[in-house]
């Protein structure tokens, strides 16, 4: 069974993009993911007494709903995609996620490697929808030699981003 990112509602079914158009995917993820991220991000590092089990709860449903949103929206090609970037691109969240800590004097070091699952989830479902609004803003969804192209470039840009947020942390 391939999942192609049709909704299908009270019997009616919908393409992808038909219910929801991605003028309205896009900012509404963004800002909504961005919250529930961010909350997600100072109750990890930044609140003295979190319990562990209340941070899973909290990200781990959300996270949840929007790995099945992606789904839905996007199809399973796409989301897989989201999955192999995240193990490529770990060393890019820890580098980066490891900077935003230094300017509030911390060090990803200073916590239990349990803290960090919630945030780095969330910086990798934040950078998939990043990716999906690059292809879309360049037509490059549904043209494979744009794609290519487009996805090289991103990666590169990505590659720049994080050697160099790595180089100024030194």
């Amino acid at each position: 069974m391939k999942l192609r990112g049709d909704l299908t509602i009270n019997g009616k079914q919908y393409r992808k993009g038909e219910f929801a158009p991605k003028w309205f995917i896009y900012p509404f993820f963004l800002f909504h993911m961005g919250m529930f991220g961010l909350s997600g991000f100072f109750m990890a590092y930044f609140a003295d007494d979190m319990d562990l089990a209340f941070l899973y709860m909290h990200g781990g449903i959300a996270i949840t709903a929007y790995v099945v949103f992606y789904l839905v929206i996007f199809g399973l090609d796409e989301v897989r995609w989201m999955f192999i970037n995240a193990a490529l691109g770990m060393l890019g969240i820890w580098v980066e996620i490891g900077w935003i800590l230094s300017l509030f004097g911390k060090r990803l070091g200073d916590f239990p490697m349990a803290v960090h699952v919630t945030p780095f989830l969330y910086y990798i479902l934040y950078t998939f929808l990043l990716r999906q609004l690059v292809l879309d803003v360049f037509g490059a969804r549904d043209k494979p030699t744009r794609k290519r192209r487009v996805e090289m470039i991103y990666v590169g840009l990505s590659l720049l981003v994080y050697g160099g947020t790595w180089l100024a942390t030194r």
